[in-house]
């Protein structure tokens, strides 16, 4: 909590049918927006293959981000604060938060732009347009997780779904427009996925106006940062095993080669569209009852949910991958885009059901996972370089890595879940 002080509250006691209300609206919500999102990739016919497999990468550069993380403690914060009346502690917190993180943003741009050449010949870049463009969208999306974590913790459901809808349509609309009308490449994807981004984030402020407009009361630092550093290192740890290894796999494949793995890629990330959403109307229930001191069995629904929504999903993707490949790429990158998909799509599973654990588990303040979700995470880090490098030239090499340690993560979590370390 922000300060040590009790205030009584009344348990919220609300109707089982409201999560599942709340949870299909936001997977609606996913599909739709994930749908358009995922049509901006049909442009890829319009560009070269380079370009395109260069926005794949400047895209999980921006994914890489620790959004996650930082969504998640103010879901989190937000949860306590409007259950213990500690609002306006809340809003010190949101506009300290807000300056902070643009001023590491601007320092971040500075070191961008100066080495902007070396990061070009680095990711084989076939110019720094992209890259530049990239900038205001890695502010926009460090502020929307801020504020779709305080929506999350007011539970407004409507406002995340509404604005995850219209991030998908302005970014398809946006990139169709300059890569269609005005012949851009990379960098006109970009500036659509900025104008999405910044779109939602501009729908997610104003919805928490509520709660930024108050006046400011001082919050317990030091006992700020002791509740949110396991979440920003558990939570750091799971993003950092769903978003990099594209990032590692272009320092060791040219534009050409990288393309079916960001086609592929793109569809199996799809499958966390589908079940994400219970794990995000899951954290803050859990740290209200936890709050309250109540007894909960979502978590076991949640997971059970997962396993088989994710699971339908990945078979449903093995079928009919193959058909959308066709539709969206050419025909020189089929085979390498259907190859990979059972690999991508497999390492998907264990990653959702780690995900879902890990909501759980630090939602009810049970931090014993977050060292070995670290060691995991540190372990993947330096396994994927050495993989890449021993097996030069094999795209799956880098698929089986990721899966090797999303398993590890599943069981750790699995572990930490039912045994007597989270009683």
């Amino acid at each position: 909590m922000l300060v040590t002080k009790d205030a009584p509250v009344a348990a919220d006691h609300k109707p089982p049918g409201e999560f599942f209300r709340q949870s299909g609206w936001l997977m609606v919500s996913n599909i739709s927006g994930g749908l358009m999102m995922f049509v901006v990739h049909f442009l890829n016919k319009r560009i070269p293959d380079a370009e395109y497999s260069a926005f794949g990468v400047l895209l999980m550069v921006v994914a890489c981000l620790p959004t996650i993380p930082l969504q998640m403690v103010f879901a989190q914060q937000t949860a306590q604060a409007l259950a213990t009346g500690r609002e306006r502690q809340l809003a010190g917190m949101m506009r300290l938060v807000w300056l902070w993180m643009f001023i590491i943003w601007a320092i971040g741009a500075l070191l961008v732009i100066s080495f902007r050449g070396i990061i070009v010949d680095h990711w084989h870049l076939s110019n720094a347009r992209g890259l530049m463009v990239m900038l205001p969208l890695l502010l926009m999306s460090i502020w929307m997780p801020m504020f779709a974590g305080v929506l999350q913790g007011k539970q407004d459901f409507f406002g995340i779904g509404l604005s995850g809808i219209l991030s998908g349509a302005v970014r398809f609309f946006g990139a169709a427009f300059f890569v269609l009308a005005l012949g851009f490449g990379a960098s006109g994807m970009m500036t659509g996925v900025l104008l999405g981004v910044a779109s939602a984030a501009v729908i997610m402020i104003w919805r928490s106006r509520d709660l930024l407009a108050l006046s400011a009361e001082a919050f317990d630092g030091k006992n700020l940062v002791r509740q949110i550093m396991p979440l920003i290192l558990g939570f750091g740890a799971c993003q950092f095993l769903f978003t990099s290894d594209s990032m590692f796999a272009k320092a060791y494949f040219t534009g050409d080669a990288m393309k079916p793995y960001v086609l592929a890629g793109t569809l199996s990330r799809a499958l966390l569209w589908l079940v994400m959403p219970l794990a995000t109307v899951m954290f803050p229930k859990i740290v209200q009852s936890t709050m309250h001191q109540q007894k909960s069995n979502l978590s076991g629904l949640v997971v059970l949910g997962t396993a088989v929504l994710s699971t339908c999903g990945m078979l449903a993707l093995w079928v009919t991958g193959p058909i959308v490949v066709r539709i969206m790429a050419k025909s020189s990158d089929v085979s390498g885009t259907v190859a990979l998909i059972p690999w991508y799509a497999g390492a998907m599973i264990p990653l959702a059901m780690a995900n879902v654990m890990v909501n759980d588990l630090l939602a009810r303040a049970k931090y014993g996972i977050v060292p070995f979700a670290i060691l995991v995470a540190v372990g993947y880090g330096f396994s994927m370089p050495y993989m890449l490098s021993h097996f030069p030239g094999r795209l799956e090499i880098p698929l089986q890595t990721v899966s090797v340690f999303n398993l590890l993560l599943f069981a750790v979590c699995a572990l930490f879940a039912w045994s007597k370390f989270a009683k």
